[in-house]
């Protein structure tokens, strides 16, 4: 199937690491250019050679910091005038923080609200006249499935991220009229630097398929995810395979979420 992303121009925060890096993979191997955002020069320029190695496509690395409005508007003037358009932002910048409510300080609110809120309505702020003088647009917000019925101990993250949900019902109401379609995809347990690091520190003997597969996680389908099975969905959402999905939150977790 075509998606039709050939030649369309995408932003990716958080594009070093993880479901960021893959989806940047994914999108390159339709036929997208793309830009990566990191705050690290060194985990960026990692990322170019791996992107180059498995597509042979060239990526703009851009240093910057998503908690900071003025390197959010500064990424994406880059990339538009690296590559002459913006069609695609994916809000994917974040860290995971979850502890009980009593435990959250203000300055960790403020921190992860910065970061996985503030973050991509300056990314996505910025990006709307590209994608209206493009003709229309896609942008997709990384939440959790955990953001829709949050557990105990899930703060400041499961709040940030069902204001990402909010975010994205609302702003998929409001640019539909100029074509720019907003969905978010809610990850659960994904293989990433942060889950390895839970891995090595809750149960070293066991490789990583034990591990992956332990009925403790409580999935449904019986494993943590990898990268490429969030990212693939990514790239669904932004392609024209998409193109009459707009405002919907689409879950990527094995089955654990308790909502829709």
């Amino acid at each position: 199937m075509d998606l039709g992303l050939k030649g369309k121009v995408a932003l990716i925060t958080g594009g070093s690491k993880g479901i960021g890096l893959e989806t940047a993979v994914q999108l390159a191997k339709e036929g997208a250019k793309v830009a990566i955002l990191a705050r690290t020069e060194e985990s960026l320029q990692t990322a170019v050679g791996l992107i180059a190695e498995k597509t042979g496509s060239d990526v703009l690395p851009i240093v910057a910091d998503v908690m900071s409005k003025t390197d959010c508007t500064r990424a994406v003037e880059e990339t538009a005038k690296h590559f002459g358009r913006l069609d695609i932002l994916v809000n994917n910048a974040g860290t995971a923080a979850a502890k009980p409510f009593e435990q959250v300080e203000t300055e960790l609110w403020e921190k992860d609200l910065d970061l996985k809120v503030f973050g991509a309505i300056h990314c996505a702020r910025s990006a709307l006249p590209h994608m209206r003088q493009a003709g229309g647009g896609a942008i997709v917000n990384i939440t959790t499935s955990s953001a829709k019925t949050p557990p105990a101990s899930s703060l400041p993250t499961t709040v940030s991220r069902a204001a990402g949900l909010a975010l994205t019902n609302a702003m998929s109401k409001d640019l539909a009229a100029d074509n720019i379609r907003v969905n978010s995809v809610c990850i659960g347990l994904i293989r990433s630097d942060q889950i390895e690091k839970m891995w090595k520190s809750q149960a070293p003997d066991l490789t990583w398929e034990q591990f992956a597969t332990n009925p403790k996680h409580d999935i449904p389908l019986g494993r943590i995810g990898n990268t490429d099975e969030a990212a693939k969905v990514i790239t669904f959402l932004v392609s024209d395979a998409a193109s009459y999905v707009t405002g919907t939150a689409v879950n990527v977790d094995g089955g654990k979420g308790a909502a829709l």
